[in-house]
């Protein structure tokens, strides 16, 4: 099974390759007839070493060595019928030839190997990265999901945001937070705060309930640090925590220093902001009964738009910031996963692709459940508390 393997992957390469494996050869064939046509006195042997140089940047070293070998008996060939192969130059410039030809194999070998460590390395941390921030469902109870992230460190598919969401007792709870910071070292924090999030949205009754108990662990994590206690004060968590019924009008949600969600309803688009929102997590500071839960309106039909601060700081050429409400308006009768997706696109074509925080979004919309489906959900719900 590995050497099919291995032979499929050769295989795959020479299919990828062999179109350009005629520039070297032809490369050969013309030096090699415009050399023989030429004087005696005028050389171009020399010239052969650009064919395995060439083959290099598309090749790997088994075929950059083959071009090699060609190159140099090219090189014999012309030295041997111009009668020159006993002379001191040509021998010279044959074993020049040759000892270049085994530096670019070698390159070549070189450079697959750092790209077959890089390729394991990227595989390891994007699985990584897929058990940290799971993918949502896109149909949850009542309750249609859709999500987009768009991490600001190169070759991440994650950072500092989060997102997550719990199924209770005929209701669904959400969170969506952003880490102070952005990229792989806020992962730690959020890898906290998703964990605590998943165990503690079933065993407290409330939003504000939920919420200490969330500050209480990401105080927690933030006392491990080894750095003096005032520094750890400076790391925090903005979060917001959403509790949707899956039989009722009224939705509730408590703000800890996150951007308020936009609520899509008939077309208009609103902010759902509370009167007094409570600081982030992790801030140190706060008693018990300080955070308070808001509730608004949420019916069939209407659409929530939940997002991180790296969407709306998001900053163009001219240093304008990322319009969200307005963009959102522009498609606020789209269903989630078309608001979501141009969303996407059109953030990254305001910021020029070159996103300098990272930056989520998440869609959730309400329909009618069958009420077969609704008694299936409640069944799974309360499944799922029991074996929490």
């Amino acid at each position: 099974m590995h050497v099919g393997q291995h032979l499929g992957r050769v295989r795959r390469l020479w299919q990828s390759s062999h179109a350009l494996v005629a520039i070297p050869l032809g490369l050969i064939l013309v030096i090699t007839v415009a050399d023989l046509r030429t004087p005696e006195s005028i050389s171009l042997g020399p010239l052969l070493v650009a064919a395995p140089a060439i083959t290099t940047s598309f090749a790997g070293p088994r075929l950059t060595g083959l071009i090699g070998v060609l190159a140099v008996g090219a090189h014999v060939l012309i030295s041997s019928l111009q009668g020159g192969l006993t002379a001191v130059t040509q021998i010279a410039a044959i074993t020049g030839l040759a000892i270049l030809s085994v530096f670019a194999v070698f390159v070549c070998w070189v450079r697959d190997r750092r790209q077959e460590e890089l390729a394991q390395v990227r595989s390891v941390a994007e699985a990584a990265q897929r058990a940290l921030l799971r993918p949502l469902p896109h149909r949850l109870g009542p309750l249609h999901i859709a999500y987009s992230y768009l991490a600001a460190e190169k070759e991440a598919r994650i950072g500092g945001d989060l997102y997550a969401v719990a199924r209770t007792e005929g209701r669904t709870r959400v969170i969506i937070g952003d880490v102070r910071g952005h990229g792989l070292a806020a992962i730690g924090e959020a890898a906290t705060l998703l964990g605590a999030f998943q165990e503690a949205a079933h065993h407290h009754a409330t939003l504000p309930a939920l919420a200490d108990a969330l500050d209480r662990s990401v105080c927690r994590y933030l006392t491990q640090f080894p750095e003096a206690d005032d520094e750890a004060q400076e790391h925090f968590i903005t979060a917001l925590l959403l509790e949707i019924p899956d039989h009722g009008r009224v939705a509730r949600v408590t703000h800890c220093g996150h951007p308020p969600p936009l609520l899509i309803r008939h077309g208009r688009v609103t902010s759902v902001m509370p009167p007094h929102p409570s600081p982030p997590l992790g801030m140190f500071v706060l008693g018990p009964d300080v955070r308070t839960s808001h509730t608004f309106t949420f019916d069939a039909g209407d659409t929530l738009l939940l997002y991180t601060d790296g969407v709306v700081e998001a900053r163009d050429r001219d240093r304008a910031f990322y319009p969200l409400e307005e963009r959102v308006t522009e498609w606020a009768r789209s269903g989630p996963e078309t608001l979501v997706r141009h969303l996407h696109r059109d953030l990254l074509d305001h910021a020029d692709r070159a996103l300098s925080d990272d930056a989520a979004l998440l869609a959730i919309q309400r329909s009618s459940v069958p009420p077969g489906e609704r008694r299936f959900d409640e069944l799974s719900s309360r499944t799922d508390v029991r074996r929490a």
